[in-house]
């Protein structure tokens, strides 16, 4: 049976904030997991948080990005170095954390650009690169799990092909990958083929309005979505993805997005009870777990 989570996104961006009221709401509304970004490597911050989460009940995802500084596919070695050494230090806050799945796009830097498409060069900087995350992830028992953005964020991997090459590219089998609605709303010819051509490498699902505001009242196909997931067999996390307006949004990707709900805590009750509707019980696969760092269709990874 699925786990389903929120993404914090909805009411922080850097996790500096006391969410203890935000996170006990979120465990009294039935979710299973958060989903929490790591902007930042202090060890000693997500183990407190990890603390607080385990005091709660509540599991856990961990996500993250990487900027123009720590970028995979940088023409200069130093800020590809760099970029391995930043993600080997979020894969240790994972840890700290207690999440064992590390989702995000950061295969390449977020909304960094060069005015040409990718190339050659750039694709095996980062699957070079990736490799030795991925061999660092296994050790410290947290599995990647990587997401494609749309051509407005990034431009190394926009679609579900380019991303399930990426992944058989890198070889490992601590990376594998994530699905996101919102994006494939954007560059999919058809959203549920590319959810299942996803499914050997799945691990993780995020649910997003096309507006990312709160899922169902918008112009995503969820019957379709949900229809895939459940003949898949999908049992691995699902999370809704939606972005709220707050101060420290003016130096994140959310601050592009207007407020079109009513509240963060009425969004994260309507979600719930939208994706409830839509899966079905399905039995639990013999060797998938979704949240220990299984992949979620039953392939162990």
């Amino acid at each position: 049976m699925n786990k389903l989570g929120i993404n914090l996104f909805l009411w922080t961006t850097t996790m500096n904030e006391d969410l203890s009221e935000t996170l006990a709401f979120v465990k009294q509304t039935g979710y299973d997991f958060v989903e929490v970004p790591i902007a930042d490597t202090d060890v000693s911050k997500w183990t407190r948080i990890g603390e607080q989460l385990d005091a709660l009940g509540l599991e856990r995802v961990a996500c993250s990005i990487c900027g123009p500084e720590f970028s995979l596919i940088s023409p200069d070695p130093a800020v590809r170095l760099a970029a391995v050494e930043r993600l080997k230090g979020v894969i240790d806050c994972a840890r700290a954390l207690g999440a064992r799945l590390l989702t995000g796009p950061y295969h390449s830097g977020f909304k960094t650009f060069t005015g040409q498409p990718a190339t050659r060069q750039e694709w095996n900087w980062s699957v070079d690169g990736m490799r030795e995350v991925a061999d660092y992830a296994k050790t410290q028992g947290v599995v990647l799990s990587l997401e494609y953005l749309n051509r407005f964020e990034s431009y190394l991997i926009t679609a579900a092909d380019e991303l399930i090459r990426y992944v058989e590219a890198v070889n490992h089998p601590s990376c594998r990958l994530m699905y996101d609605t919102f994006h494939a709303h954007i560059e999919e010819k058809n959203s549920p083929e590319a959810l299942r051509t996803c499914a050997p490498y799945l691990t993780h699902v995020q649910i997003s309005e096309n507006d990312r505001s709160t899922p169902g009242q918008g112009q995503v196909d969820f019957d379709a979505i949900f229809n895939v997931l459940n003949e898949i067999g999908y049992t691995g996390t699902i999370s809704i993805e939606a972005f709220g307006l707050t101060p420290a949004d003016l130096a994140s990707a959310a601050h592009i997005v207007r407020k079109m709900f009513h509240s963060p805590e009425q969004l994260a009750v309507d979600g719930l009870a939208m994706m409830r509707t839509k899966l079905i019980e399905t039995p639990a696969l013999e060797d998938a777990v979704g949240l220990d760092g299984l992949s979620g269709n039953g392939k162990v990874v």
